[in-house]
């Protein structure tokens, strides 16, 4: 009797992993005690934590058969965020099916096609000084360009989408001029707001310069052996590999000229606008859906195929959409059975028996955890800061370093936990499979990691401050 073959391990789909930690985070809220803070408005105005205050509470696991209302209430949640995303996807498909973005995308490759270790740093530049400000979830739809022109160049995927995400974590994960995590840390630590810009900066280039490293390393080996990359058989079969033909691409024409012009001036009115205006995921929404309608007419498309264009280019960002929204409801089940603030207690209690030289790094690795619980970075915040500030005076840490530290745990982990938004909808719209993706970020993650005590350290060691 012949032995059965057994099949090969096949990573389940995304949404299927997302659903997975749905159901343990329900589990979790049947297993974790249920605890709370007091919590009060500071001076600030900002609701936080009151450290001295913290107390069991009746458990209110959640009923698992409740779980299919969690996703809705938490796509309605994210409903401005997944417009922005399909919207997007709408204005970008709309730009390519011109033609416009081909021509630049031909040009860029031919230039930098033997240059990587120029090419890559200075995308990574950008997208890293704009993360300064902005979340990477900003980007979620430059995600098919960047994998475009990655592919024209010989590269996989896997390099367009961590231009992206690499570059705007090295940028929100040290924080110089966050207003969502450095600033509201710092006001609840009472700390004045933008101090310590110069060591954040610091920190920013050290980041960048090991994950550019890291990036071109990569991008130079999958340059010359095009099977070493983990998206090597799904690429051969990607719309993007089509349409990263450079010898089509044709050249540049006025009308194509108008449509770029138009395309980046949509997306400097939306990073702008965020910066300065205060605009929300509505405005941002909003203005792809008007670069799609004047894309569509300065090409010459009449109003049928520009609406045809339009939903087939929302249609390609409605799995990015939907995962988004899955994730979402994972932190909803954790706040609905009261074990968020549990498992803060539990981690920041154990702070005191670190070792001193050890203690930041230790607030480093705290924060990474809870993060996985509280994703949202100016939520993690005002629940972290009000045990951080006080335990960082009883440990001798200085309250820079714990903000610094904050910083470090709440950002980078965001970019191997499948509850980003930002990972999990960039690599969706790069049609990367989770798996693939850690296949390459693992090694980088630990190193982000190392590099990240390593500076804490030296904060502590440098008294850096004030306080």
């Amino acid at each position: 009797m012949s032995e059965k073959t057994k099949k090969p391990f096949k990573m389940p789909h995304t949404l299927v992993i997302i659903f997975t930690i749905i159901l343990a985070a329900v589990a979790l809220t049947w297993i974790i005690p249920a605890g709370e803070y007091a919590r009060f408005e500071n001076a600030e105005g900002i609701k936080v934590i009151d450290p001295s205050q913290f107390s069991y509470i009746a458990r209110t696991p959640v009923n698992p058969l409740l779980i299919p209302l969690y996703i809705v209430k938490a796509f309605i949640k994210q409903i401005d965020l997944m417009l922005v995303i399909l919207f997007a996807g709408g204005a970008f498909h709309m730009v390519t099916q011109t033609g416009a973005l081909h021509a630049v995308v031909a040009k860029l490759a031919k230039t930098f096609s033997g240059r990587l270790y120029i090419f890559i740093p200075l995308l990574t530049l950008v997208f890293g000084l704009i993360c300064t400000t902005q979340g990477v979830n900003l980007f979620i739809a430059f995600a098919p360009i960047m994998v475009m022109l990655a592919m024209a160049m010989g590269l996989d995927s896997i390099t367009g989408a961590s231009i992206i995400l690499l570059g705007g974590a090295v940028g929100f994960s040290t924080g110089p001029l966050n207003i969502n995590t450095t600033i509201v840390a710092q006001k609840i630590a009472e700390l004045p707001l933008y101090s310590g810009i110069g060591y954040r900066f610091v920190c920013f280039g050290v980041f960048y310069v090991v994950t550019n490293v890291y990036l071109i390393r990569y991008a130079m080996r999958i340059h010359k052996n095009p099977e070493l990359s983990p998206m090597y058989d799904l690429d051969r079969q990607s719309d993007f590999k089509d349409r990263a033909d450079l010898e089509s691409f044709g050249s540049m024409n006025l009308r194509k000229a108008l449509i770029m012009a138009a395309f980046f001036a949509a997306l400097i009115a939306i990073v702008y606008g965020g910066v300065k205006l205060d605009w929300d995921m509505e405005e941002t929404a909003a203005m792809f859906l008007g670069l799609a309608i004047a894309a569509g007419a300065i090409a010459g498309f009449g109003p049928s195929r520009i609406s045809k264009d339009f939903l087939d280019g929302c249609k390609k960002m409605l799995s990015a959409a939907f995962i988004i929204g899955m994730a979402t409801a994972i932190g909803s089940i954790l706040t609905a059975g009261n074990i968020i603030d549990t498992v803060v207690h539990a981690l920041a209690g154990g702070l005191s028996s670190v070792p001193s030289v050890l203690q930041a790094p230790a607030m480093l690795l705290a924060n990474t955890i809870i993060n996985v619980f509280l994703t949202s970075g100016s939520g993690q915040a005002a629940a972290v800061m009000p045990i951080m500030t006080p335990l960082s005076d009883l440990l001798g840490v200085t309250r820079q370093t714990a903000v610094l530290a904050f910083n470090f745990g709440d950002g980078f982990c965001n970019y191997v936990l499948p509850t980003s938004t930002a990972l999990m909808g960039i690599i969706s719209a790069a049609n990367i499979p989770y798996d693939r993706w850690m296949k390459f970020m693992w090694k980088l993650f630990l190193i982000w990691l190392l590099v990240g005590a390593v500076l804490l350290i030296i904060a502590q060691a440098i008294h850096f401050g004030p306080m």
